[in-house]
């Protein structure tokens, strides 16, 4: 069983999707210029087992297109403005990218709310060469427009391979991406280059799981390994062969990952994974 709707938190309204109703609540958070619809792959896998509420962020896909400065306290207070309508009172939080950076943010204000969390292709403890690449990024992208920045950023997302045998799924990607409005874009890249929570993450005290790709660039196995070294008890999967965009290039293994870590069924299973 699956529903949607819109929610208005205070004049934002908020496009949301629920899917499998029968088991135990999982809110999923996209990355930015993404929309909810980036979860499907893993969402259809975890459906029977959860229910999974998945959301246009404020500034996306069916969202209002807000204008103006946004705040990761922004993204945190309509994540559980939704969770409060969909009667969760507490639920499983998994974060991609911004959306892990939402997750961290309130993992480490609102404790109580969670059960599990999982953090894919997030950010912790930028070096100052890695804050000037995204600073860098953010600047190119506040002089040109989102599909020119998608254009330059595909390769570090997707590896050839994927992006030469899916031709549809990149022009999806192309097509949707240009749907983006570049004001609403660059507020909410603002947050994902200007934020960092690399020295506080050992205040998290819900079970978690971090996972990043291999060759991911700017989410990178270094950043990973920080957050499972500050995050006690944390558990750490690194996805060989991938880079950022883990939930479009191999959905299969992060809802398998995902489903051992969240159900319990011992630990997360990889090449590369560590408990």
């Amino acid at each position: 069983m699956a529903r949607s709707g819109q929610l208005d938190v205070e004049g934002v309204l908020l496009n949301w999707h629920l899917e499998g109703e029968g088991g135990e609540p999982l809110v999923c958070i996209h990355g930015v210029g993404s929309y909810l619809e980036a979860w499907n792959g893993v969402a259809g896998r975890l459906k029977e087992r959860f229910a999974i509420l998945t959301f246009d962020l404020r500034g996306h896909g069916r969202s209002s297109r807000v204008k103006g400065r946004y705040e990761i306290d922004d993204f945190v207070g309509e994540t559980l403005a939704l969770a409060n309508h969909l009667g969760f009172s507490t639920f499983h939080l998994a974060g991609f990218s911004l959306g892990g950076l939402i997750a961290q943010r309130l993992a480490l204000t609102h404790a109580e709310r969670l059960r599990k969390l999982v953090l894919l292709s997030t950010v912790a403890g930028r070096t100052p060469e890695e804050r000037n690449a995204v600073r860098g990024r953010l600047a190119v992208l506040m002089a040109s427009d989102a599909s020119a920045h998608h254009a330059a950023s595909l390769s570090r997302w997707l590896t050839e391979d994927f992006q030469d045998n899916n031709p549809g799924i990149i022009a999806e990607l192309r097509r949707r991406d240009a749907e983006n409005d570049r004001d609403c874009y660059a507020a909410a890249y603002r947050v994902l280059a200007e934020t960092d929570f690399g020295g506080i993450l050992d205040r998290i005290t819900c079970p978690t799981l971090i996972v990043t790709g291999e060759d991911d660039q700017g989410s990178s196995p270094r950043m990973a390994r920080l957050m499972h070294e500050q995050v006690q008890g944390s558990e750490l999967a690194i996805l060989p062969g991938l880079r950022h965009s883990i939930l479009i290039e191999a959905p299969a293994l992060v809802a398998e990952t995902m489903a051992g870590f969240l159900l319990g069924a011992g630990r997360v299973r990889g090449a590369f994974a560590h408990g």
